[in-house]
C-alpha cells in the first residue's frame, strides 16, 4: 500500500528502520550521557524500593488511583533539587511537551516557540485555538521585536530547549531576562540539558546560576543522562495544578512507570553524590573534543556538518567496522545531513581519543 512512498524514501538515503546492533559495540549514539543506563547497583537499589510496596505497576490514571509513593518521592526530590515549588511526573517528554503546550495556551494568549523547538512541541501546538508565532533560533533580537508587538494578549507562553538536540547549542541567557521584562511564561525543555551541564548537572537554570520565578516551568527527562524513562515538569504550584485539570496527555494515560520513578530517583542521588568526579570527566571529554575537531562543546553532543545523506551513512559505516556506534542523522530531522555523537562521560578518555583521531581522518578523505 505504501510500496511507491518508500521507494522514495529509500532513493533518497532517508530509509529508516529499527536495528538491534551489537552489544560489543562503544556507543557513542544514544542520549545515555553519563553512561548510567549500564549502571547495574542502581538497578538493584531500584529494585530494591520498588519491592517494598504491594504494586509495583501504576495500574491507572495519577487522576484515578494510579499516582504512587515512589512517584511523590521522586517529584519531591526534584523539587528540593531545582528549587521549583511543585512538579508532576509525566510518561514521557513527547508526553511533556504535549502536555504543556496543548493545554497552557488558551484562546487569548499568544504562544512562540524557538524556530527549532522539539518536533512533540510543534506538534501539539497544531492542536490549539491560539496564535502561534516562532522565532529565529536562539535570536533574544527576532525574540524582542514579537515580544513588542505583542500587548493585547491575556497571556504570553514562550518555549525553548536548553539545549537542542540536534544543532547542539545552549540557550541564550538574554531569553530569560526578556521573558522575565515581559512578564512571558517561559517553558525551558531541558531534555538535553538537565544532568548533563551546570556545577550540580541540573541543566540550565544551574548552568547559569537562575533561581527559578512563578513564570518559569522546567521541563526534564527521566531517560537520557538519568539512564531511566518518562519525564517531569517543575513550576509553580497553580501552573502543575492546572495542568492535571486541563493536560490530556496526563488525565487520559496510565501513570508513568513506578519502577523507572524508582530508578530515577537513584540516579539523580548517584550524580549528586558524584557530581565533582562527572565534571572533570565532563571538562576532559569537551576538551579532547575541542583540541581534535575545533568544535566547543556546551554540553555532552558533537554535531559535525557533513550535508551529503549517502557520505553521513558511509560515516557510519566506517565507525561501525572500528567497533563504534555513532548518529547519522539525515532530512528531515535536520537540514543536512550531520554526525551526532556523544562521547558518554563513562566512555575511557584513550578510547575516545584513538577513535575520535581515525574517524577526523576518514571525514578529511571523504
Amino acid at each position: 500500500m505504501y510500496k511507491k512512498e518508500l521507494e522514495a524514501i529509500k532513493k533518497s538515503n532517508r530509509f529508516r528502520q529499527r536495528v538491534i546492533y551489537d552489544d560489543s559495540l562503544t556507543d557513542l549514539a544514544s542520549n545515555d550521557y553519563l553512561g548510567l543506563s549500564e549502571n547495574s547497583d542502581l538497578l538493584d537499589k531500584a529494585y530494591k524500593r520498588v519491592k517494598n510496596y504491594r504494586y509495583h505497576s501504576p495500574r491507572a490514571s495519577q487522576l484515578v488511583n494510579g499516582y504512587h509513593p515512589l512517584h511523590k518521592l521522586l517529584e519531591d526530590y526534584l523539587c528540593e533539587l531545582n528549587d521549583f515549588e511543585s512538579a508532576i511526573i509525566v510518561g514521557s517528554g513527547f508526553l511533556a511537551n504535549l502536555s504543556l503546550i496543548e493545554s497552557l495556551p488558551r484562546k487569548k494568549d499568544l504562544l512562540i516557540l524557538d524556530e527549532f523547538y522539539h518536533a512533540s512541541g510543534v506538534l501539539a501546538s497544531k492542536l490549539i485555538d491560539t496564535r502561534v508565532e516562532f522565532f529565529k533560533h536562539n535570536s533574544s533580537k527576532d525574540l524582542e521585536s514579537i515580544l513588542q508587538q505583542s500587548k493585547n494578549y491575556s497571556r504570553i507562553i514562550v518555549a525553548v530547549e536548553g539545549i537542542y538536540s540536534m544543532d547542539a547549542d545552549i540557550l541564550n541567557r538574554d531569553i530569560f531576562d526578556l521573558c522575565d521584562r515581559y512578564s512571558a511564561i517561559l517553558i525551558v525543555d531541558e531534555a538535553h540539558s538537565a544532568g548533563v551541564i551546570g556545577d550540580n548537572f541540573l541543566g540550565v537554570f544551574d548552568y547559569y546560576n537562575i533561581t527559578p520565578k512563578a513564570n518559569h516551568i522546567k521541563m526534564g527527562t527521566l531517560g537520557k543522562a538519568l539512564g531511566s524513562y518518562g519525564s517531569y515538569i517543575l513550576a509553580n504550584r497553580e501552573i502543575i495544578s492546572f495542568l492535571e485539570n486541563r493536560a490530556k496527555a496526563i488525565i487520559y494515560a496510565t501513570a508513568p512507570s513506578i519502577f523507572e520513578s524508582a530508578l530515577s530517583y537513584e540516579s539523580m542521588k548517584y550524580i549528586q553524590k558524584n557530581s565533582l568526579f562527572l565534571s572533570d570527566k565532563r571538562i576532559l571529554v569537551q576538551k579532547l573534543v575541542y583540541d581534535i575537531f575545533g568544535i566547543k562543546m556546551d554540553g555532552l553532543i558533537l554535531m559535525i556538518e557533513v550535508g551529503d545523506s549517502q557520505k553521513v551513512l558511509s560515516l557510519r559505516d566506517f565507525a561501525i567496522e572500528e567497533g563504534f556506534l555513532i548518529g547519522a542523522i539525515r532530512p528531515p530531522t535536520v537540514k543536512k545531513a550531520i554526525l551526532r555523537i556523544i562521547p558518554r562521560l563513562n566512555i575511557d578518555i584513550d578510547i575516545l581519543e584513538s577513535f575520535f583521531l581515525k574517524l577526523k581522518k576518514r571525514i578529511q578523505d571523504v
